[in-house]
């Protein structure tokens, strides 16, 4: 649907929400810009604007289907730029991605929203207020403005994970045992996310940067170099959180199986400890066994000294055996 539409001169609002049928006039007449907003347009809503502005098919695809890689690319007199803003919701370790599409042109502005991002809103109402920090007018200033705090978002995530990746690392090599690669693995599966939002940017604002552009405000190119280089802080920030992350999930593993052989210790000790005294058991249980069976004819039966001999023999050998059984570590 459209979010709004109207026209800006001089950097600032000279016109109500007005019918999107006479942007595409207006456009062609003022000095200024028409900005038209669609939020999660379909197909038929952007083809009727894509109409107006003859906006580039492919890049009108893009837009619908969204899902898109960052990107900027150069139609015959309009840019179309993909964006990825990104939030990190804390209670859930979770990067959460969304998308914006913007088609510039000399005098118009059509941007595409997928999510619920409020940038666009804030940007517009900066614009509507004619204090948007960089001082720029026109097309360019909304590109830089939304880049510049989509960018300044990727670095509050970046700084969001690193309080997480610290928390695993504490807990990991912390005193209390326990196995944390699932954490660790859905972490770094966001860490993967917020990447394919971040990396594929660094292209389109070197470009830019750099006035490979055309029709990009020459005055602009300092604004785009800070975002460059905001963006180069965030990409590396991920490459580090993920090299983390991996050493952190080698460090769980190997914790674990230390503490698996731990165990696997201790109840070979225990079944050792078992096995010693039930064969120390064993001896009187034989004896016990044959001298309780009720027969006649029985050696020792009738001898005097039978019953202090056997319990002599029976001590004797389970004395024996206990100090084998120590010697040899089993008790």
């Amino acid at each position: 649907m459209i979010g709004d539409c109207a026209v800006y001169e001089k950097g600032l609002r000279s016109s109500k929400r007005m019918p999107l049928g006479q942007a595409a006039t207006v456009a062609k007449e003022t000095s200024g810009f028409v900005w038209i907003g669609l939020q999660q347009p379909t197909a038929a809503d952007l083809n009727e604007v894509a109409a107006q502005f003859d906006l580039p098919a492919l890049a009108v695809e893009d837009a619908v289907q969204a899902h898109q890689r960052p990107k900027l690319e150069v139609y015959d007199g309009v840019i179309f730029i993909v964006l990825r803003p990104v939030r990190y919701i804390d209670s859930d370790e979770l990067v959460e991605v969304e998308e914006i599409a913007l088609f510039l042109g000399k005098h118009f502005v059509v941007s595409v929203r997928h999510g619920h991002t409020p940038l666009l809103s804030q940007v517009r109402k900066e614009l509507d207020s004619g204090h948007l920090p960089s001082g720029l007018t026109g097309p360019t200033a909304v590109l830089h403005r939304v880049s510049d705090l989509i960018v300044d978002q990727y670095s509050e995530v970046a700084a969001a994970i690193d309080d997480d990746v610290a928390e695993i690392e504490a807990q990991v090599f912390g005193e209390r045992e326990g196995d944390h690669a699932e954490r660790i693995y859905r972490l770094k599966r966001e860490v993967l996310e917020f990447r394919r939002a971040v990396l594929p940017l660094v292209d389109p604002m070197y470009r830019l940067m750099t006035g490979n552009v055309p029709d990009i405000d020459p005055q602009s190119r300092q604004f785009f170099r800070d975002v460059h280089d905001h963006v180069l802080r965030a990409a590396d920030e991920i490459e580090r959180h993920d090299r983390l992350l991996s050493d952190i999930l080698q460090a769980n593993v190997a914790r674990v199986s230390v503490g698996q052989n731990k165990v696997s210790v201790r109840q070979n000790e225990d079944m050792r400890k078992i096995s010693a005294w039930a064969a120390i058991a064993l001896v009187p249980t034989a004896i016990a066994g044959i001298y309780g069976m009720n027969f006649d004819n029985m050696p020792e039966l009738s001898w005097r000294y039978g019953y202090f001999t056997v319990v002599a023999v029976i001590a004797g050998v389970c004395v024996t055996l206990y100090r084998a059984f120590k010697r040899n570590g089993w008790l």
